[in-house]
């Protein structure tokens, strides 16, 4: 039975190698119908959990009890059932879910526990029901990414391939959420990716785009918000919306940093226990929405009193900091929700403010309040998130009205510009910073920063005194295979560089000028020049930018002691050494989550991570007394033990010296692949 079910992995993965881009198209396909019809199955589960949980106020009227007392109660209620279910189930599952597909993307090679999906949508959909502050977005988003990463679980896939499939069920949650096929693949690429160069769009807009049609097909072709008329009234407005990019800048900032200082309040001095935060957070939400019934659950209906100008001023810029304020409480508490529709509604009242102030300054030449708060919305998405793309192309669609893309474009990107220069990091990679997990946008500057000019910089190469006669300069300029020669001074210190070039050109007068010129005459200076701590990245830069072969290295600024060499070459193979250790790490962190036997994982060469059965005489031993590196040169990274008895009741565990063998158990080891293949044999 079991060899049979590997041989069908086999030739599932054989086909996605030698098929790939139809085999990714297909299962992109099965994923979007798969995440379309999870987008209803969770808005179907939040009107369920609203109906049950708001029941609770009339049964707290019927007792005899003030209003305002089942209102206080009712986040509380949804906070003690999600608080148990996130903390038994899936950890994951708190907060607002996209740093955790992005950490899965980075760390795990897309791997996403199956039960993710199952768990994010039932604690979402509680806490939203009950009036937690956050929006749907974010779980759906979730779930999606869930369902590509147990498509790409069940069928074997390798990490590169999960992680395109984990992107197509992004995008395909967003793209079903707003009805916005574009702005899904977008999401999918620029935020949980990465990087537009990073893999092939083909997959993700096909489960976007499949998606959205699975939505329309249930749901209708209905917006999510109802968008008001648009109208550029004067070129003057640009200026408005000019000024209310800088605000959703500033906003999108105390946004971060709100929910930033309010996690670290419950994390790290409170240090309320996982499964009774939620309930925390849930009597503090209750009691602001006694006041403020608007910051409940998403907020769509708010919204769209602010696109149709209906809200009054002070109540629209109060709810600003309101629901910055409650969104923060719900996530920092461990509730289950995302933060995109909490920046489209701060961004419609930041917009609606801006525009009752236009339109009571110039009200003959500014449009109406509501397409303020519409521009907003994108504007606050997009400094939040920075990712402007998304955002102006998701509110594109959502209006599909061409007149309103100059405003929109210039409102979002300086947003996006204003936020990122007082907050580098997103609301995203905040988090993921806060749990030291460093993701920089594009893979190849993502390496190329974490290799230092040091690690391969050359100590061997030519260079010349700077008093060596003409005549010899010509021989060595001859014969070398640089394009430039470094010249240096009694001390070793760079004094210029002299091109290869110059040979051909005085070759000709070499006899008549060797008694009076010296190297040190036909130097040029070296603007190019690198020192030991700079990152690849920059030397990269430097290749562009002066066209050269070989950039050379001081120990200095100041006494600028040439120590060091680096060629095009040796970056370049520096990078491949640190891309083939990436997809190594990813792999391993995906094969080690199976229940069956992992794949071999090549480290380098003649290197690698395999499984080996530890032998019956092991049994009962402890690692410190079978002493398995200096006796076999192995290193043992992980335990598996069937039945789900290691430590702290785990099925795999990094082992201890003090933990002992037991019949059955399957060693991880890193070694020298033939040497762990004989012991295979052998054991």
């Amino acid at each position: 039975m079991i060899p049979q079910r590997h041989r069908i992995f086999e030739q599932i993965q054989l086909y996605a190698t030698a098929y790939e881009r139809t085999f990714s198209l297909g299962v992109a396909f099965v994923i979007g119908i798969v995440a379309g019809f999870s987008a209803i199955a969770v808005r179907l589960l939040i009107e369920g959990a609203h109906h049950i949980f708001w029941r609770v106020p009339e049964l707290v009227q019927q007792l005899g009890a003030a209003n305002w007392f089942g209102v206080l109660l009712v986040p509380a209620l949804g906070g003690l059932v999600v608080g148990p279910i996130i903390y038994l189930f899936a950890r994951e599952a708190r907060g607002h879910g996209v740093p955790e597909v992005m950490a899965a993307i980075i760390t795990k090679g897309g791997f996403i526990r199956p039960r993710v999906a199952l768990i994010k949508a039932l604690a979402s959909a509680i806490t939203i029901g009950s009036g937690g502050s956050v929006g749907r977005e974010g779980p759906i988003i979730q779930i999606g990414s869930s369902i590509g990463s147990t498509f790409g679980f069940l069928l074997h896939l390798p990490p590169r391939l999960m992680r395109t499939f984990v992107a197509c069920g992004a995008a395909g949650g967003i793209a079903a959420t707003f009805n916005a096929p574009i702005a899904g693949a977008l999401f999918a690429v620029e935020i949980i990716l990465g990087d537009f160069g990073f893999i092939s769009l083909a997959p993700i807009v096909t489960s976007s785009v499949i998606a959205t049609v699975v939505a329309r097909g249930f749901e209708g072709d209905l917006a999510a918000f109802v968008v008001p008329h648009y109208s550029l009234v004067h070129p003057v407005e640009l200026v408005f919306y000019l000024g209310l990019g800088l605000l959703c800048g500033l906003v999108a900032v105390m946004f971060i940093v709100t929910l930033d200082r309010l996690e670290t309040l419950f994390d790290d001095r409170l240090k309320i226990h996982q499964a009774v935060g939620p309930m925390v957070g849930g009597l503090v939400i209750g009691a602001v929405g006694i006041f403020f019934p608007q910051v409940f659950g998403v907020g769509y209906e708010t919204m769209n009193s602010a696109l149709r100008g209906e809200m009054a001023v002070g109540l629209v810029f109060l709810l600003i900091l309101v629901k910055m304020f409650a969104t923060s409480v719900t996530l920092a508490s461990g509730g289950s929700g995302g933060i995109f529709a909490p920046s489209l509604f701060m961004g419609a009242m930041t917009g609606s403010v801006v525009g009752h102030a236009a339109n009571r300054l110039l009200p003959e030449i500014t449009a109406s309040p509501g397409a303020y708060a519409l521009v907003g919305m994108g504007a606050l998405v997009g400094a939040a998130t920075h990712a402007p793309i998304t955002a102006i192309v998701m509110i594109f669609e959502m209006t599909n009205d061409y007149k309103i893309i100059l405003p929109l474009m210039i409102s979002t990107i300086v947003g996006v510009l204003t936020s990122n220069y007082l907050h580098r990091e997103s609301i995203y990679t905040h988090k993921l910073k806060r749990k030291g997990v460093i993701l920089e946008k594009g893979m190849e500057s993502n390496l190329l920063k974490s290799i230092k000019v040091q690690d391969v910089m050359r100590r061997g190469f030519e260079s010349v005194p700077h008093d060596l006669p003409f005549n010899f300069l010509i021989d060595v300029l001859l014969q070398t295979a640089r394009s430039r020669v470094a010249v240096v001074d009694d001390d070793g210190g760079l004094v210029g560089v002299i091109p290869r070039e110059m040979a051909q050109k005085f070759l000709s007068e070499k006899d008549l000028l060797s008694e009076l010129i010296i190297a040190r005459d036909l130097v040029v200076p070296d603007p190019s020049l690198l020192y030991p701590e700079d990152t690849l990245e920059l030397a990269s830069l430097r290749f562009q930018e002066y066209d050269c072969r070989e950039l050379f290295v001081v120990d200095g600024e100041q006494t600028r002691r040439l120590v060091g060499m680096v060629r095009k070459g040796d970056l370049m193979d520096a990078y491949q050494r640190e891309m083939i250790k990436l997809e190594s790490g990813a792999t391993f962190a995906y094969n080690i989550n199976r229940r069956h036997r992992m794949e071999p994982v090549n480290v380098m060469d003649g290197y690698g991570i395999l499984e080996v059965e530890a032998p019956h005489e092991f049994s009962g031993k402890r690692l410190r007394d079978l002493d398995l590196r200096n006796r076999f040169g192995i290193n043992v990274l992980a335990i598996k033990r069937s039945g789900g008895v290691g430590r702290n009741g785990a099925r795999m565990w990094v082992p201890e010296s003090s933990d002992a063998l037991e019949d059955g158990d399957v060693l991880v080891v890193l070694g020298e692949t033939e040497v762990i293949n004989n012991l295979r044999s052998r054991w």
